[in-house]
């Protein structure tokens, strides 16, 4: 190639070049505004993701189990970081399975927790920790023996109980004594039902026997996951520890959604779940 030639060729790339230049030139006022729209919005998307994993996340109670503790309708919420983090601290359970946790921290006796149930980790439950690994756990006539003894329990009076109907039902209301002193309060209708008399259960290690406290109205630890109930609650599956209910709405006994805000409990916002 001659120098004519060469220089031709120069022009040409040096042309080419300013033209890829233009474009680009042309593309950055329209990403601008695009990212200026758009980084807010996916800021407090990642934030939300973020606290809800590492941090608390709300749940939502539909049944009474719970009940006098958390009612039919209360929104609660869940402390993640109080007993570490496992795959179902993550959206979705997206993670690796594993029998223990990250920073891992056992449960109290009497503590409330939200936890994936084992048979099928797409639903969470809330229930209260009554045995932890080792625990043999018995129901006798309706009460609770824990390693050989039974729990101390004391009539304080009546409640209501609602059922999944709406209806409030006349209930007795005890307070129940674990053995490291911590007391709450459970319902009780009889004492001679399905699941007052059982056999012993011993609590696997990295396991925990959860309960209602509404102990006859309870799909709990007492049922085995092969007869449809919760079983022994794998150390994995816990989400949180219920510490609040952050509102409730008495979603049962209102006939339609425009209803709600007069079947709001202000009662009880921000109570303790104890």
């Amino acid at each position: 190639m001659d120098t004519r030639g060469m220089t031709r060729l120069l022009v040409r790339v040096q042309a080419a070049k300013r033209r890829i230049q233009a474009r680009a030139l042309r593309a950055v006022p329209y990403v601008r505004p695009v990212w200026d729209f758009a980084k807010e919005p996916a800021l407090a998307v990642l934030f939300a993701l973020a606290a809800t994993t590492a941090i608390a996340r709300p749940y939502y109670v539909p049944t009474g189990s719970m009940e006098p503790t958390i009612a039919i309708g209360d929104a609660v919420l869940a402390s993640k970081f109080a007993y570490g983090y496992s795959r179902y601290s993550l959206p979705f359970g997206a993670g690796p399975s594993s029998s223990t946790r990250l920073l891992q921290r056992m449960p109290d006796r009497g503590d409330v927790i939200v936890f994936q149930l084992p048979r099928d980790p797409g639903q969470a439950y809330v229930k209260r920790v009554i045995g932890l690994p080792g625990d043999r756990v018995q129901m006798r006539d309706g009460r609770v023996w824990l390693n050989g003894k039974e729990l101390p329990l004391k009539r304080v009076g009546e409640g209501l109980d609602e059922a999944q109907d709406g209806a409030m039902v006349p209930a007795a209301r005890y307070i129940e004594t674990l053995p490291n002193g911590r007391t709450h309060p459970i319902f009780k209708l009889q004492w001679n039902g399905p699941l007052d008399n059982t056999q012993v259960y011993v609590v696997p290690k990295d396991h925990l026997f959860m309960m209602g406290d509404n102990r006859d109205n309870s799909l709990d630890s007492r049922v085995a996951e092969t007869d449809g109930g919760v079983g022994y609650v794998p150390m994995e599956n816990l989400i949180g520890r219920a510490d609040v209910v952050l509102g409730s709405v008495d979603f049962l006994n209102a006939p339609s959604l425009i209803d709600w805000p007069t079947e709001f409990r202000v009662a009880r916002v921000l109570k303790r779940v104890r």
